[in-house]
């Protein structure tokens, strides 16, 4: 089986690299499943500190609309759905930072990916976007609570609501970036941050980590259920809809 997430450690860091640049690494089931294995893994390893980029000319591009959709089982959709939001889950149970290193393109579930992280570079060319509503889609990652805690929320309902791409200076305005960087140095940049978080005391690290996310922690595990419902509803309107513009044209 192709590999469609890296894993390789050095030094205390874990580098994780989505790998599916001739998709922009789009978001496939199996790709969500090597990334949830991958952060388990950096977990179990004991890493100090964790590097999440893309490979390609992309981090990531959301859900791969031109993917086969595969054919579920009744309640599979919800499990499917599920599964996406576990990889927020794994990255808020490290003990570890996570650190995102964002170019070109983080759209939907990319997006929700980079800002699920602890810290977040970007290079000058990062484009960010949730473009689910305008596709008739939802958004997860319990992104719905994490981002309105991060920006507010009236300036979350208007990035969620139109869905307008944003650069990174904007995100880093917004405190959603921690460091812009020239193009092409955004993962050198974010392995120069993860070893620095690497060689300060790891209890001290989790300690802070853990803290911070129990402030905003309390109805993150309800946001996830919502969304998950959210999204199986936009499924099912979206089938009626099709079924209906059967039913017309006949």
């Amino acid at each position: 089986m192709t590999s469609v997430v890296e894993f390789a450690v050095e030094d205390g860091v874990a580098r994780i690299r989505l790998n599916r640049p001739h998709r922009l690494n789009a978001v496939v089931p199996e790709l969500v499943d090597q990334l949830v294995r991958a952060l388990a893994r950096a977990r179990a390893e004991r890493v100090r500190a964790a590097v999440l980029a893309g490979n390609g000319r992309a981090f990531c591009s959301g859900h791969d609309l031109k993917a086969e959709a595969p054919v579920l089982e009744a309640g599979a959709s919800r499990e499917r759905l599920d599964r996406i939001q576990e990889v927020t889950r794994e990255i808020r149970r490290a003990p570890f930072p996570v650190v995102a290193a964002v170019h070109g393109y983080a759209l939907g579930a990319g997006c929700e990916f980079a800002l699920g992280c602890d810290l977040v570079v970007a290079a000058e060319n990062a484009r960010f976007g949730f473009p689910e509503v305008g596709v008739g889609l939802s958004v997860t990652g319990g992104i719905s609570r994490l981002l309105t805690s991060a920006v507010g929320a009236l300036k979350a309902k208007e990035l969620i609501l139109l869905g307008e791409h944003f650069g990174a200076a904007e995100a880093a305005r917004y405190g959603l970036v921690a460091r812009v960087v020239p193009d092409g140095e955004h993962e050198r940049a974010a392995l120069e941050v993860a070893a620095d978080l690497a060689a300060k005391p790891p209890y001290a690290l989790a300690l802070a980590k853990h803290a911070i996310d129990q402030g905003i922690d309390g109805t993150v595990e309800d946001a996830f259920a919502r969304e998950v419902a959210d999204a199986q509803l936009t499924e099912y309107a979206g089938e009626a809809d099709r079924a209906q513009e059967e039913w017309r044209g006949r």
